[in-house]
């Protein structure tokens, strides 16, 4: 079972990142956080990683919908959208699934807000992919 909507985009990392962001407001999120890992890792620990961003997204009406039927799902927000680059130089996106995130409190009634925000971030990945063009697979 996967957990995350997901494309490999070939393009440079910063294009890639603006391209989701954009998308993302296009589709009602804001972002709550952008943390650069890479950065944080150097200045922590002083190690060298790949570029990695995590990118809270959040939609204010849909956020304050579930928030309403479950208090407690304050502890899964905000929706996480990350984007890295591969040891091959490939951009990966990928977006939590909030059907399968969702599904973890047993609610029926946060459903249909998950369906709905799985659809919007299905979209968001189809937008960069087909803005910046995905990574042909490998037969």
């Amino acid at each position: 079972m996967t957990y995350t909507i997901t494309t490999t985009i070939d393009a440079p990392f910063d294009d890639v990142v603006t391209a989701v962001t954009t998308a993302l407001e296009d589709e009602g999120f804001g972002l709550l956080c952008d943390i650069n890992v890479k950065t944080t890792l150097k200045e922590k620990l002083d190690v060298d990683v790949d570029q990695y961003r995590i990118l809270g997204a959040c939609n204010p009406p849909l956020a304050h919908e579930g928030l309403a039927e479950e208090p407690e799902l304050g502890a899964l927000l905000p929706c996480n959208v990350i984007v890295y680059e591969t040891d091959d130089g490939d951009v990966v996106v990928s977006a939590v699934d909030p059907q399968q995130l969702v599904g973890i409190t047993e609610n029926p009634d946060l459903d249909e807000i998950a369906v709905d925000v799985h659809g919007r971030f299905e979209r968001v990945i189809a937008t960069v992919s087909d803005e910046l063009g995905t990574v042909p697979e490998e037969e």
